[in-house]
């Protein structure tokens, strides 16, 4: 009995050491988007102006992201933001505006 305990707790970490916990849009967003999303377009929760871009789909955001738009640099100008940080911080800024 001790040892299948031993066993599965082993695997369990196995399994999950090499995972990186999901991320945190809203925390993503406040870290690094809201500053300039506060002051230039399109601002969080503006339904008007995510409506159309909402309909692109949010890889199609999350690349405009990682590849940088307009004013807006490659990764938001923070390279340290992993493509699951951008693509959690793009699903809250799209559910803000539904």
């Amino acid at each position: 009995m001790k040892f299948i305990f031993i066993s599965s707790a082993a695997l369990a970490v196995l399994l999950f050491a090499g995972q990186a916990p999901a991320a945190d849009g809203q925390e993503v967003y406040s870290n690094n988007c809201a500053v300039c999303h506060a002051a230039m377009p399109p601002k969080l929760g503006d339904k008007a102006a995510w409506g159309p871009l909402i309909k692109k789909g949010a890889d199609v955001l999350a690349a405009s992201v990682i590849n940088g738009k307009g004013a807006m640099p490659p990764r938001a100008g923070k390279p340290e933001l992993s493509d699951a940080d951008i693509g959690a911080a793009v699903d809250y800024m799209m559910t803000q505006a539904k």
